[in-house]
């Protein structure tokens, strides 16, 4: 039981992915808080985990509502007294191609992916910090990665995840707090207009939700992209090339173009450790201190 005595929440959970989620981490010996907008639909996951031998609330409530998200903590420490685990899951799609896309349903996946999972994470942060022991899971996607034709508002959203969990992972380190993405392919209520039907009879997802275990536990990582769909599973990393210097001056930009080979080589590309890695080596390959810089920083 990897996760006995350890406290989760899920969003989203009353049914899909999120409710795989829970009754996964349940299995594990989590007890789960499970959040829905639907309290019925959170209610059965969470009576099917405690039919099941395991402990469950069921907690209604949207992500964006910062008092129902303090509510829901708060409940969840009156009633176990620490949150180990916050899984981000809750989400919405509003598909369109760009030019056919309303601004409001832009704003709208933007608030409940990005500024849900922003909300959700503060109100934990504090407690985590104070146990000194936090598991968070962004939950990113390919879209977000990639790109996906009709989802520039979903892969904005994405994509802002992960710098999310870039910089919670580095503040939260000293305080034994590990945050981390997941990208899953699962057949949900979301899918269903996206991927074929041949498609989603491979994509329970069930198959998806063990790959939150490492994420979480003890010896969990840290800043990882876990790519998971159908069984199957890898890693997605943000790396920078080697690059080359040009230097300035007035022909700087046909220096680029003629070293547009070089510069966008990926052999012997890195994954920063933090973002500042990306000035250090600048100012180093200008001839510059970046011991100094770092120091600095």
């Amino acid at each position: 039981m990897e996760l006995a005595g350890r406290v989760a929440i899920v969003t989203g959970a009353g049914g899909g992915l999120g409710r795989s989620h829970a009754l996964e981490l349940a299995r594990a010996g989590a007890k789960v808080v499970v959040n829905d907008l639907d309290i019925d639909a959170a209610e059965r996951a969470a009576t099917e985990i405690r039919t099941a031998g395991g402990d469950a609330l069921a907690a209604s409530g949207s992500v964006t509502d910062e008092q129902a998200v303090t509510e829901m903590v708060g409940q969840t420490l009156a009633q176990w007294k620490r949150v180990d685990i916050l899984i981000n899951n809750a989400g919405i799609l509003r598909d369109r191609s760009f030019a056919k896309m309303d601004l409001a349903d832009f704003r709208l996946v933007v608030d409940v992916h990005l500024m849900g999972a922003v909300i959700c994470t503060k109100a934990v942060w504090d407690t985590m910090r104070a146990q000194g022991h936090g598991r968070i899971v962004m939950t990113t996607s390919s879209s977000g990665l990639y790109g996906n034709f009709g989802q520039a508002n979903y892969g904005a959203a994405k994509m802002a995840l992960v710098g999310l969990m870039q910089t919670l992972a580095i503040e939260g380190e000293k305080y034994g707090i590990r945050v981390n993405c997941l990208a899953p392919t699962a057949a949900t209520q979301m899918t269903g207009g996206v991927l074929s039907e041949e498609s989603l009879a491979y994509l329970d997802p069930g198959l998806v939700s063990p790959g939150l275990i490492p994420l979480v536990g003890q010896d969990a990582p840290t800043r990882t992209i876990l790519c998971a769909g159908a069984g199957h599973f890898a890693a997605a990393h943000v790396t920078l090339t080697e690059g080359a210097q040009i230097g300035g001056g007035t022909d700087a930009a046909d220096r680029i173009v003629a070293n547009w080979g070089k510069i966008i080589d990926r052999t012997g590309e890195i994954v920063p450790a933090y973002g500042f890695m990306q000035a250090e080596r600048e100012v180093a390959a200008a001839g510059g201190n970046s011991a100094a810089l770092a120091a600095a920083h």
